[in-house]
């Protein structure tokens, strides 16, 4: 296949840790042809999708992992399939590229994950649809109901729907002194909704990475443990990353959300569980995979594209 990654400055990943160079390390070793492209170089003329793309080799050597060819025009739809692995923000930016490479989809490529997809389900908010997988969860921009939630509940986390990597998580306690300036803070003022759900104690134990792949689950997951008494488990917040295997409850998670994941198209998704609870649901650059691997001896990378070979 011809295969097509939209990235982050490939110059900058974490090679120890950098998911999207796993898939490209596997798609090479399966002979597949390389081409990488940044998200300011995708455009449309006249009604066609098309990139300044370079071609790209990878090798498996940390001190020469990659080699780039000169960009050049080329139509999106050249390349059977189309890697969407620019991390977030999730600004309008990324919601432009997801109309380009929609019309690439138009055009005959297959975007992983589906364009429409990625703007349709905010990683916190899609999560919302699953109330029975989740602990009590209000999403307002109203302090005034904010305030009731943290009352009745006590104990009670609060973030902003388009942060990653644990940026903007608190932790509210009903007689914190606090409260009115962080919700202040994470609102504007009551001008933009936030999340709260009720503080969950399995957080010391772990949040739960559990990669999706086509709507089943990887059977083993990252258990991402908050280290120096923080309350993120991220390790974008230096949490700790321990490979598990799935508890029964994390594969009855797994199973209720994968037919929703295949419908709407979305092929390699992190679904992010504390205890027996559903907190987000990871579609736009899901990661852990090179922890998974080391620690298991697994290769999610070819899991992945596995299914791509043989539904394309």
């Amino acid at each position: 296949m011809r295969v097509l990654v939209v990235m982050d400055p490939i110059e900058n990943v974490n090679l120890k840790k950098d998911s999207t160079m796993a898939m490209l390390w596997t798609a090479s070793r399966r002979g597949h042809d390389l081409g990488y492209v940044l998200q300011q170089d995708l455009y449309i003329d006249q009604g066609k999708a098309f990139g300044l793309i370079a071609p790209l080799k990878v090798f498996e050597d940390y001190q020469h992992y990659y080699e780039l060819g000169e960009k050049q025009k080329q139509s999106l739809a050249d390349y059977d399939v189309i890697l969407m692995r620019k991390d977030p923000p999730f600004d309008m930016n990324f919601v432009y590229t997801t109309y380009i490479l929609e019309q690439a989809e138009r055009e005959g490529a297959w975007i992983i994950n589906k364009p429409q997809s990625l703007r349709d389900c905010n990683e916190k908010l899609f999560a919302t649809q699953f109330p029975e997988l989740q602990v009590p969860t209000l999403v307002t921009s109203q302090e005034s109901l904010m305030r009731e939630f943290i009352t009745e509940h006590g104990d009670v986390i609060v973030k902003p729907l388009d942060g990653m990597g644990g940026m903007g998580i608190f932790r509210l306690f009903q007689d914190g002194v606090n409260i009115g300036s962080t919700l202040e803070l994470l609102t504007q003022n009551g001008q933009q909704p936030i999340m709260a759900q009720r503080y969950i104690p399995e957080i010391v134990e772990g949040d739960k990475r559990i990669l999706m792949v086509n709507g089943e689950p990887i059977p083993y997951c990252l258990a991402r443990i908050p280290q120096n008494g923080e309350v993120r488990g991220n390790l974008a917040a230096g949490g700790l990353g321990q490979a598990r295997p799935l508890s029964e409850n994390d594969k009855r998670i797994a199973e209720k959300v994968g037919p929703f994941l295949r419908e709407k198209g979305l092929v390699f998704v992190g679904l992010d569980v504390i205890g027996n609870y559903v907190t987000e649901i990871n579609v736009t650059s899901p990661t852990c995979i090179r922890e998974i691997d080391a620690q298991f001896g697994t290769s999610i990378a070819d899991t992945l594209f596995d299914v791509l070979e043989q539904e394309r």
